[in-house]
């Protein structure tokens, strides 16, 4: 019998295995997003499947930075329709459709959340991002890259300019140890990757004077008041704060 216990503990060692051996990236990351705050630009989030619970977890939420510019389709969404989902993410061309909503600049980042980082929609964010001068950090496992059946010209992991590895095995599942079946980590994993990306983003920020644009929770003293300044500031370029 499983106990929290043993759950717990693996799940501790991953994070803290994932953030050891990607020391060196987070703070290329942390680099390109502080060059976004700077250029008072725009951080895009983009993901498909259950990668899109690591694109919610950037965009409008308490603690989180107010620049964000989510990247979504419905048919994405597995909420949607779970089958036409995986079907869709591996459509070639819906990535340009997606971006035409807003083009991103050489100004911009791109942060493209996906596992396998093998299907054709994370793949083609980055090189349309990449035909317009924005930098990519690709948030992924390069153990379940090279396992992933090809069905791209690249992977997630080529078009990086910066790469996140989740450490994530081939197939996500992490229990049982000897022959995983359940547990997934991926998205406890992504959500850790990021939020290490933000504290160095706040602390160098701070550090050298610069206004990092953060969320508050609306749920506490003060929280809407000061939301406000930002979704005045960020509503007109980022529709879905609306």
């Amino acid at each position: 019998m499983v106990s929290a216990t043993d759950i717990s503990g693996s799940v501790a060692k991953q994070l803290a295995d994932v953030e050891q051996a990607n020391a060196e990236a987070i703070r290329a990351a942390a680099d390109l997003v502080l060059g976004v705050i700077r250029a008072d630009a725009l951080v895009y989030t983009a993901g498909a499947g259950h990668s899109l619970a690591a694109v919610a977890e950037t965009f409008y939420r308490a603690g989180g930075l107010a620049c964000v510019y989510p990247l979504y389709h419905p048919d994405l969404l597995p909420l949607h329709g779970a089958v036409s989902s995986t079907k869709t993410e591996r459509r070639s061309g819906l990535a340009a459709e997606v971006l035409a909503e807003r083009e991103p600049g050489p100004d911009d980042v791109l942060v493209v959340f996906s596992t396998s980082g093998s299907n054709p929609y994370p793949v083609e964010l980055c090189l349309e991002a990449h035909k317009r001068g924005t930098a990519v950090i690709a948030v992924t496992s390069r153990a379940c890259v090279a396992a992933a059946p090809k069905r791209s010209s690249s992977n997630l992991v080529e078009q990086g300019t910066v790469v996140l590895d989740s450490l994530v095995i081939p197939g996500d599942a992490s229990y049982p140890p000897d022959a995983p079946r359940t547990a997934p980590l991926s998205t406890v994993v992504n959500a850790f990757l990021w939020n290490l990306v933000l504290a160095q983003v706040y602390d160098r920020g701070a550090a050298e004077g610069l206004d990092v644009p953060l969320w508050r929770s609306s749920n506490v003293e003060g929280g809407d008041e000061a939301n406000a300044a930002l979704l005045e500031k960020y509503s007109a370029i980022v529709p879905r704060l609306r």
